[in-house]
């Protein structure tokens, strides 16, 4: 395995290499990220919030060391992301499962992201247990332009009753001096069953598409990322269907997604998630496709990736090589997420 992973690294720099040697041209390299941080809570109860129910609080004792464990840990992840091809941590990161921006203040104060200079795009969301999207960016790298927070109302099937979910966030701003879209994601989980839950998710998928129809009513070429753990895999309808995402970027028509973990899925059978023996890849990021034009004079997607890193999983056990997830049985396992993050690299030529 770890041969493997060698011949496959060793493969990404020479595809890199390639790129640069044909062209005789260099290129800029950035990342942009997902990371869903798993029940990222501080130890503090909040009247207002029904996070008393959160693993964090559940807690009978150590809650303190806990969440500084827990903070340590998803910042040793982000430090890391991408840093094999950008030599950087992402210079834009989507991410979920997190109680409110004081979690997000206290990770990006931590050593290890300090000195990136992070700031956090956050707003307070309506979710039933109190967790929201955001997103963290390089301040040097990229300029927040306009935000907004998108509410998505859902009902159950059944009781008609509203389900209080998570919001949709859009953040345009300009990555070294590119302007681009993002849209970070945390849609309606799998409870009561995949079928029973399926509408809830095209609810979902149809709130994003809006937000990127309304933004290419503008510009029909407009770079859009729509990003975030789905709870849906690649081929589901809410993605297929709704979305129209591709997994072939040859025929992404203009206003058209192409979605680079579909192949990865499909032919690779890689996932971010497992659940009872089975994988599923929840977590997506798909780009619109002036993204993935042959023209490098500004922005484009390069390649897509599961960081799946060994220190990432279970090492042993009937969890081995799943996700290393920080809470189970009621405690706190000193480890990361029950998902792997996932990003992609852009690429600019350099004049």
């Amino acid at each position: 395995m770890k041969f493997l992973k060698s011949l496959l690294l060793l493969a990404a720099f020479l595809c890199f290499f390639d790129l640069n040697a044909q062209s005789e041209k260099q290129f800029k390299i950035h990342t942009v990220a997902f990371y869903n941080l798993e029940n990222l809570f501080d130890t503090i109860n909040d009247p207002l919030k029904y996070d008393e129910a959160s693993p964090m609080m559940e807690l009978k004792a150590n809650r303190s060391e806990v969440y500084h464990k827990k903070i340590k840990n998803m910042a040793r992840v982000i430090a890391n992301l991408g840093s094999d091809m950008a030599n950087n941590s992402p210079a834009v990161i989507g991410v979920c499962e997190i109680e409110n921006r004081k979690v997000l203040e206290d990770l990006v104060n931590d050593p290890l992201l300090l000195g990136k200079d992070y700031g956090i795009i956050h707003y307070d969301g309506p979710d039933r247990r109190s967790i929201d999207v955001a997103l963290l960016y390089q301040k040097s790298l990229f300029k927040p332009i306009e935000s907004s927070s998108h509410e998505l109302k859902i009902y159950d099937d059944l009781t008609r009753k509203r389900v209080y979910t998570r919001d949709q966030l859009l953040v345009s701003g300009k990555l070294d001096g590119d302007l681009i879209h993002l849209i970070v994601n945390h849609w309606p989980s799998r409870s009561g069953g995949e079928a029973r839950s399926r509408s809830k998710r095209v609810g979902a998928a149809k709130l994003n598409k809006r937000i990127i129809d309304s933004l290419q009513s503008i510009d029909p070429y407009a770079k859009i990322l729509t990003m975030g753990d789905l709870n849906d895999d690649p081929t589901n309808d809410s993605v297929k269907k709704v979305l129209k995402a591709k997994k072939d970027r040859k025929k992404v028509p203009l206003k058209g997604i192409y979605n680079p973990f579909e192949k990865m899925f499909t032919e690779k059978g890689y996932g971010t998630t497992a659940y009872r023996d089975a994988w599923s890849l929840f977590d997506q990021i798909m780009v619109t496709k002036p993204l993935i034009e042959d023209d490098y004079s500004s922005y484009r997607f390069w390649k897509a990736g599961i960081y799946n890193k060994a220190f990432l999983s279970n090492k042993r056990g009937r969890w081995e090589g799943y996700p290393f997830r920080s809470f189970a049985d009621g405690g706190f396992t000193d480890g990361f997420s029950d998902h792997f993050p996932v990003y992609v690299y852009l690429i600019k030529e350099v004049e």
